[in-house]
């Protein structure tokens, strides 16, 4: 049932945390946000993936709070690189910041060890070999366990790689964004490097969770091409189909998602967000193992790549992002 991850063993369906800090609207209420995070590691959930800018170092906090006392039970991954200023968002990939970014993320956590690291985005600015560099430097001081990338490409992953023994890639990966299987899917397989996929179940879409484009105050789809009320409209005959597969084969549409996702190589991980206890429930019951042929096929001739209407990211976000991308 385990896939490896950074030298261990975790559950391929791990959990995004980000959602706890209000990514997708309101916060939710702490009590509620601790009991969710335990339920997790009681249910078995064992990788869990936050990041120094999930609400500016919120979200490492709780997570400190919250099941800091069973530390033991569970992977932990967190990012730098990628910060807020007065002027909006800041990618730096700096080694002094990097440095900086974990001592902080450090001691929000309470925790003087980090088993997996993640770059949050490349800076355009620094060679990647130098990030690589100064992460590997904290390898050896034992701060980190190991160095992942986020949202790179195959041609990053090599030159990183190089540098230093890169352990995990973690990209937007799902039926309905397919980016990965331009370069970094064959790529992180080929190295022997796991392949951790964020927003598996296409940002609570293929979930069967967006119907319309009213999002709460902060909520990051406002933002994003296809979740406009237009694109939201074009690809609900998808929608409708993929529900329709689903309850052929007694599964729900995100447990669909996750199993689609899983069966397209053994080194993949995902890591689902929700800040509900329910969802939490039915992402984990999702399969592990392949899915029929059969159904694979049909799946893949549903959603070919780029079917979506609407990009992933508006433009002045598209130009932090360093994947591979569709015409």
């Amino acid at each position: 049932m385990g896939r490896r991850l950074a030298n261990r063993t975790v559950n391929p369906i791990g959990l995004g945390v980000m959602s706890l800090s209000g990514a997708y609207g309101n916060v939710p209420d702490r009590t509620d946000a601790v009991r969710l995070l335990n339920t997790a590691l009681d249910l078995g959930y064992n990788h869990l993936d936050t990041a120094s800018l999930y609400g500016l170092g919120h979200n490492e906090s709780l997570i400190a709070s919250a099941i800091g006392h069973r530390r033991d039970e569970f992977f932990l991954a967190s990012k730098c690189g990628m910060k807020r200023s007065p002027e909006g968002r800041v990618i730096d990939g700096s080694p002094a910041n990097i440095r900086q970014t974990l001592d902080e993320s450090l001691q929000r956590l309470g925790v003087d060890h980090i088993d997996l690291y993640y770059l949050h985005r490349l800076d355009p600015n620094v060679p990647i070999e130098e990030s690589a560099g100064a992460l590997g430097e904290l390898v050896r001081e034992g701060k980190i366990g190991a160095i992942g990338l986020s949202e790179i490409s195959a041609a990053t992953l090599r030159l990183a790689h190089a540098e230093h023994p890169i352990a995990a890639v973690q990209n937007e990966y799902s039926l309905t964004s397919r980016n990965c299987e331009l370069g970094i899917l064959e790529t992180t397989k080929a190295l022997g490097i796991a392949l951790v996929a964020f927003s598996p179940v296409g940002r609570g879409w293929l979930a069967d969770a967006v119907h319309h484009a009213d999002y709460q105050q902060g909520d990051l789809r406002s933002l994003f091409p296809r979740f406009t009320s237009d694109a939201l409209r074009a690809n609900t005959v998808l929608l409708t189909t993929f529900r329709d597969l689903a309850a052929e084969h007694s599964l729900t549409p995100a447990q669909l998602s996750l199993a689609w996702l899983l069966s397209q190589g053994d080194h993949i991980h995902a890591i689902p967000g929700t800040s509900s206890i329910p969802h939490l429930h039915e992402n984990f019951a999702a399969p592990r193992t392949a899915l029929s042929t059969d159904l694979l096929a049909k799946l893949n001739a549903h959603f070919p790549p780029n079917i979506l209407s609407g990009t992933r990211y508006p433009p002045h976000m598209q130009i932090d992002i360093d994947t591979e991308e569709f015409a």
